[in-house]
């Protein structure tokens, strides 16, 4: 197992290196729109409700052909699963009224199988929208998209086999098929989507981002805890957090819609923005066997192929603002004195410093739980940080110019 997981991040990895910088440089024009276009990320919601009826289903099959004792199935899968809402008043009403019970067998696995592939590809997809809609359109119309249908297929299958039970076959099966029909209906999503959104290089701007970011990450791992593991019991403990987030969310979003992309960017933003437009490129195919290889490859392994995406990323964005720079966009303008590069990375030092700091602390004060939450606050700790020194820095530098001009 720890082999073909680790085989499967160097796989993906290599070939989101191959594919990844063609899609953001040779990519044709957006495609017509055939209709009226929706968001994916209402059809992560309509998933993501999905789920969450097929878990009160579950624990109605449960509670009236196995008497509420899920250890028929529990047993082949680790602790920390199916914390049943079996005391909740509805849902023993639900069980008591169910004509047919033994009908809800599928929602013993099967139907997760089908609805974890969309579930994390939309929610992929939705942060690319959210940063760049053209970017958005470009992923789902090139390999990338099927590639990470793969991948991601891989992963779950690698990870069903190696937590085998009696609907292991069933559910390899189930996921066959999802690998098929996700990416076709995300790239017709796509191909009617006639959406604007682009993040401004501005510090508000990326700062929107990453809440938005933040919050569709803790919505992701309060579904998580509470439905993909079968946790329906832990809902009400989780309910405050994910309302607050969700309010978040909206208020974010209605935030992005009325930024505006400033008329000179700085060169430090610009170069970050650069950056996470490609990381978001290179990273998708990835992401899921980089996840999991944490917990069942090497985790060492896994974390350098992250690493080796952002320092790819942060390659080709210097290059993208070397280019912008040369043609008198850039905050220098054509009387620099420093090399261009030597500049960059003067500023960009002290951005990693600080937001490496903010990230480490940010890890030590979250509790531990699950790992992808230490993980998320020190990454949206570091961003903002970094975010917010690069706007100090380019002002900096920019009000030295002005008086150096003056």
């Amino acid at each position: 197992m720890k082999v073909l997981v680790d085989a499967l991040v160097l796989v993906s990895v290599a070939s989101t290196l191959a594919f990844a910088p063609r899609v953001l440089v040779r990519c044709p024009g957006s495609a017509r729109a055939t209709g009226r276009a929706l968001s994916p990320l209402v059809f992560l919601a309509l998933v993501t409700g999905v789920v969450y009826v097929n878990q009160v289903l579950f624990t109605v099959y449960v509670m009236r052909v196995h008497g509420g004792d899920p250890s028929f199935i529990a047993q082949y899968l680790p602790a920390g699963w199916f914390d049943l809402a079996s005391a909740d008043h509805m849902v023993q009403r639900l069980a008591e009224g169910f004509p047919v019970p033994t009908l809800l067998a599928p929602s013993v696995l099967r139907v997760q199988a089908f609805l974890e592939l969309p579930f994390v590809l939309l929610a992929f997809a939705t942060v690319v929208r959210w940063f760049d809609s053209d970017l958005y359109r470009r992923i789902t119309r090139s390999f990338l998209l099927p590639l990470a249908s793969v991948s991601y297929t891989a992963v779950f299958c690698l990870v069903e086999w190696d937590l085998r039970n009696p609907y292991t076959v069933d559910d390899l099966v189930v996921r066959a098929v999802s690998a098929v029909f996700t990416p076709l209906f995300i790239r017709r999503l796509a191909a009617r989507d006639t959406g604007t959104c682009r993040t401004p290089a501005s510090v508000p701007g990326l700062l929107v981002f990453i809440g938005s970011l933040g919050a569709l990450g803790v919505l992701v791992l309060v579904v998580y805890d509470t439905a993909l593991l079968y946790n329906l019991g832990r809902l009400d403990r989780r309910l405050p957090l994910a309302l607050a987030a969700a309010g978040a969310l909206l208020v974010l979003r209605r935030v992005a819609a009325r930024l505006s992309e400033p008329s000179t960017p700085g060169l430090t933003l610009s170069f970050v923005r650069h950056a996470l437009q490609y990381w978001l490129a290179l990273f998708f195919v990835p992401a899921l066997a980089v996840r999991y290889g944490v917990v069942f490859g090497t985790p060492q392994l896994a974390a350098g192929a992250g690493l080796l995406t952002a320092a790819t990323a942060c390659v080709l964005a210097a290059r993208d603002s070397s280019a912008e720079d040369r043609g008198g966009r850039g905050a220098l303008g054509a009387g620099r004195r420093r090399p261009f590069v030597l500049l960059l990375a003067g500023r960009l030092g002290c951005t990693v410093l600080a937001g490496a700091c903010a990230a480490a602390a940010a890890a030590w004060l979250t509790p531990k739980a699950y790992y992808e939450v230490t993980l998320l606050s020190g990454a949206a700790a570091f961003l903002v940080t970094a975010v917010v020194v690069c706007g100090l820095v380019d002002a900096w530098a920019d009000a030295r110019a002005q008086g150096a001009s003056g």
